[in-house]
């Protein structure tokens, strides 16, 4: 990124280059076609054992309808590491003090590692990637690996208005054709039932914290006491009780740091869909026709049936 310009007018500057880009398989992976084509970059990239790694299938855990809750744990965890001062998370925008991974768009954008390789460890960092494709660094160096989970249905309904309204993604045609889509893993990312399951089945061999959204959804507090735990932080009950405050949907929602309103509406549309659009669990079924619900039923039985992961779909 040049000197002196901000992420915004780095967007703005380079977005008659920004397109809703192809989807490239990796490894049998679909991923957008400017990461599938770095993506041994990507691979080669070798963290710092302090360094922490978000990783959620795409608007997974959102509480705040961006990344299946990516966008709430970066905050939390910005937040435990520096004790909870609000002012310190107002530096900069979350892209900027949690880089995306993966992420490549066109100079003068910087791309997720051009951000890694100016900021000294510890890193919070974000990724979608399956494990699978997750650089081997990671697990290497023992990282500390956070993991957001979200239902299915919910995730899938957040995951289809994401791609309306974010420009860079494929075209997501209506949700009749996105819900055969999703069932497939024919969306960017590839398969919700494969991510979710490689990080579950990993979980205690890679030390991974395997959180559920609609857990941190329902007690928020308790949500933030493991990440604590897990990070080995220390940290007073009024500091857990303003990240909590902090990090609601409500706040949230109104902070520009968060928000993603500092991206132009030509990449992010927000009269389509908001970044972050209700933040509710059970909000599939006023998505889900009863045609919709017995397709996707027996298509989830069918690829869930030996996982035994304990999902929820209402609260």
């Amino acid at each position: 990124m040049e000197p002196n310009l901000t992420y915004s007018q780095a967007i703005e500057k380079a977005k008659n280059s920004l397109t809703r880009f192809p989807l490239k398989n990796v490894r049998g992976v679909p991923l957008m076609e400017p990461i599938a084509k770095n993506f041994e970059s990507i691979w080669a990239f070798c963290p710092d054992p302090t360094d922490i790694l978000i990783s959620t299938y795409p608007k997974a855990g959102e509480q705040h309808d961006e990344c299946i809750g990516t966008t709430w744990t970066q905050e939390i965890v910005d937040l435990l590491l520096h004790n909870g001062d609000t002012e310190a998370c107002k530096r900069g925008p979350i892209v900027m003090r949690s880089p995306f991974l993966e992420i490549f768009s066109p100079p003068p954008i910087p791309s997720g590692l051009d951000l890694l390789c100016k900021m000294s460890p510890p890193r919070l960092i974000k990724t979608h990637l399956p494990i699978q494709l997750v650089p081997e660094g990671f697990w290497e160096n023992k990282c500390k690996v956070i993991y957001v989970a979200r239902n299915a249905k919910d995730n899938l309904v957040s995951y289809y208005h994401f791609d309306r309204m974010n420009k860079t993604q494929p075209e997501p045609g209506s949700l009749d054709e996105y819900i055969y889509k999703f069932m497939k893993g024919d969306v960017g990312w590839g398969s919700w039932y494969d991510h979710v399951k490689g990080y579950w089945e990993n979980r205690e061999k890679r030390n991974i914290l395997y959180l559920f959204y609609e857990d941190m959804k329902e007690n928020p507090q308790r949500a933030v006491e493991r990440i604590k735990q897990y990070l080995d932080l220390s940290v007073t009950d009024d500091v857990i009780a303003r990240i909590v405050e902090h990090t609601s949907f409500k706040v949230m929602k109104d902070n520009p740091m968060t928000n993603y309103t500092f991206i132009p509406k030509s990449i992010l549309d927000h009269s389509i869909s908001p970044f972050m659009r209700k933040g509710e669990v059970g909000d599939w079924v006023n998505h889900f026709s009863a045609s919709h619900l017995k397709i996707f039923d027996e298509d989830y039985e069918r690829q869930m049936k030996m996982a035994n992961i304990p999902f929820r779909t209402n609260l």
